[in-house]
């Protein structure tokens, strides 16, 4: 396996991508689970469920079930959604009450993670109740959104984000002000690499995307790429900056937080969709998109904007599609980067090679 990373990297470094197999083999899809997905601070979902003391909402982040909560003192907490008895699901769904019980044997969990009943337990020598609370992870808040990491100790959100909240807000996106209005979940027969590399890059734009094209001047020389820790950021400006004149964004903002989140801001009023993808198998992903608006905007205005990004959506899904299928065919070792369009790429590659090179 050594003499095969060196060969990856020397061929990363060399302007080449990682190696088609990587894209399909399950092995490399168990090193990123274990070495990508269950360290990393990922969208779970939104924060209106989590209101009032007492909500809940289970969801996945990665392969790791969680379910978060908002305790009677109204601290946010989060936990591995799997009953330390015989591993069943705890929480399904989402609602408001005072403990969590599972459905199997009823063991029955306090909103702060501690183990409250377990039926005859009182009969069982040396049951040490305080041992077996729900396993905690991180969680964290970004206006209404809510992000968990499955590790614990995992450095805070907003060391991550960096300057994520900055640019959003120059941008005119007031986190405060939005509310979810529209949840789409998805899923794909690709990997989940494939698709956040599509994304990383707007190379395809003017080829694939006509109607990106005609609003947004994705140019070489206008079109703006940046990468800092793990963020990466794109943005754009208008062709025809007079037509979006007194709109709340004037500038189109697309951010991948490493390694499966994006953030995606269109021209017109305030706006802002999320978008999780999670590898669900070596060829397959799933996950959803929130869109988010200020409660006043009509909703004739919000599903424009939402019709516009599934018009996206679907180019680059049949984009995807095609390229996994040429990954598949393992054929072309590698392919060859276009260094000064994709480097962004060439930055999310090398995190995922130095993660799995860290497993093996």
């Amino acid at each position: 396996m050594t003499l095969i990373l060196d060969t990856v990297l020397e061929n990363l470094e060399q302007g080449r991508t990682l190696p088609a197999s990587w894209y399909h083999d399950r092995e490399i899809a168990v090193r990123e689970r274990d070495a990508i997905f269950r360290s990393s601070w990922q969208y779970a979902g939104c924060g209106e469920q989590l209101a009032e003391p007492g909500s809940f909402f289970a969801t996945r982040i990665g392969p790791v079930p969680v379910v978060i909560a908002r305790d009677k003192e109204g601290a946010l907490r989060g936990f591995v959604n799997v009953c330390r008895h015989r591993w069943h699901v705890v929480a399904r769904g989402s609602g408001r009450r005072n403990s969590l019980q599972c459905p199997y044997h009823a063991w029955t969990y306090g909103l702060d993670g501690r183990l409250r009943s377990a039926p005859r337990s009182e009969r069982e020598p040396g049951f040490e109740s305080d041992e077996l609370s729900l396993v905690p992870v991180a969680v964290a808040e970004l206006g209404p959104l809510v992000f968990v990491n499955p590790d614990p100790g995992a450095p805070p959100l907003a060391d991550v984000l960096g300057d994520l909240p900055l640019q959003l807000a120059a941008g005119g996106v007031e986190l405060a002000r939005l509310r979810l209005r529209r949840h789409v979940p998805w899923s794909a027969e690709v990997n989940w690499k494939a698709s956040m590399e599509n994304y990383l890059e707007c190379y395809h734009c003017q080829v694939a995307h006509p109607g990106l094209s005609q609003i947004v001047d994705v140019s070489a020389d206008n079109y703006r790429l940046r990468w800092n820790g793990l963020l990466a950021s794109q943005s754009g400006d208008p062709r025809d900056p007079a037509a979006y004149a007194g709109e709340a964004v004037q500038q189109t903002q697309y951010h991948l937080l490493f390694p499966n989140t994006t953030f995606n801001v269109e021209l017109g009023p305030m706006n802002m969709s999320v978008d999780i993808t999670h590898a669900t198998g070596a060829t397959s992903s799933a996950g959803f998109t929130d869109f988010y608006f200020p409660p006043e905007l009509p909703d004739e205005e919000a599903e424009q904007l939402i019709a516009f990004a599934g018009q996206v959506n679907d180019e680059d899904s049949e984009l995807v599609e095609g390229v996994q299928e040429g990954l598949s065919a393992d054929m072309v070792p590698h392919g060859r980067l276009m260094t000064n369009a994709e480097h962004q790429i060439a930055a999310f590659q090398r995190l995922v090679y130095d993660a799995v090179a860290a497993a093996a």
